[in-house]
């Protein structure tokens, strides 16, 4: 009830009325049944246009913090998260991979859209990063079909730093859903989960125009080699990186 509040009632109102959002391809969302939407990453403000956008609800998976962080503050965040259909996930550790992997894979399961962002995190400087194989993985183990999800402008919106929100036009484009049953079997082979992230940025390429950058956005932010740390490419992004 609170989500569809908050995309009728609330939210969604004031972010027509403020950035004019343009959605293209809407066709391309089924009518029912599983889906993963595999979106680029510019902004925080990415999962509430995407869903504001969809006909049906889209579930994200959230870093567990938005979940467990004492104070009132925690508590609405608690509220607001749980309210509209976020699942916490725990990112640390080794195992933080499987887990978040898991849970998308009960959702997807339950006929639902699941939400990634393949790239990792948020962009740093608006180009399009190197995707985690976490999507494919998914994808080749579930059989859903993958639907990238180009946002255009977002990050005018909403620009790394401090909190603000800015008047700006957005575009939300559903590109046509990817079907890799030509894989079936395969799932767990390195060169072919590679091979089907690398489609799926191609395609976000395509539809947003970004230029692309084949490394990943975490190792570049923190000044880690691409690919050094545990499970690097596997953690596929939460709603908000």
């Amino acid at each position: 009830m609170f989500y569809w509040l908050l995309k009728f009632v609330f939210v969604g109102p004031l972010i027509q009325l403020l950035n004019r959002p343009k959605v293209e391809g809407i066709e391309n969302i089924p009518a029912d049944g599983a889906a993963i939407l595999a979106g680029n990453h510019l902004s925080f403000t990415d999962w509430l246009f995407t869903p504001l956008a969809s006909p049906r609800r889209i579930t994200y998976l959230a870093k567990a913090e938005y979940f467990t962080t004492p104070g009132l503050k925690g508590r609405l965040q608690k509220f607001f998260f749980s309210g509209t259909g976020q699942y916490p996930i725990d990112r640390s550790g080794a195992s933080a991979a499987e887990g978040a992997l898991n849970t998308a894979r009960k959702l997807l399961e339950e006929g639902r859209l699941v939400g990634l962002y393949p790239e990792g995190t948020r962009s740093p400087d608006g180009r399009l990063y190197k995707g985690k194989t976490g999507v494919a993985r998914l994808a080749l183990e579930t059989g859903v079909p993958v639907i990238p999800v180009a946002l255009i402008g977002t990050d005018q919106v909403c620009p790394p730093g401090p909190f603000r929100w800015r008047p700006r036009k957005v575009t939300v484009k559903f590109g046509k859903p990817i079907d890799f049953s030509r894989y079936e079997g395969m799932g767990g082979n390195r060169f072919v989960e590679r091979a089907v992230t690398d489609e799926i940025m191609y395609e976000l390429m395509t539809m947003a125009g970004q230029e692309y950058v084949d490394v990943y956005a975490a190792s570049l932010k923190e000044g880690v080699p691409s690919g050094s740390r545990p499970d690097a490419d596997r953690v596929p992004q939460t709603m908000a990186g």
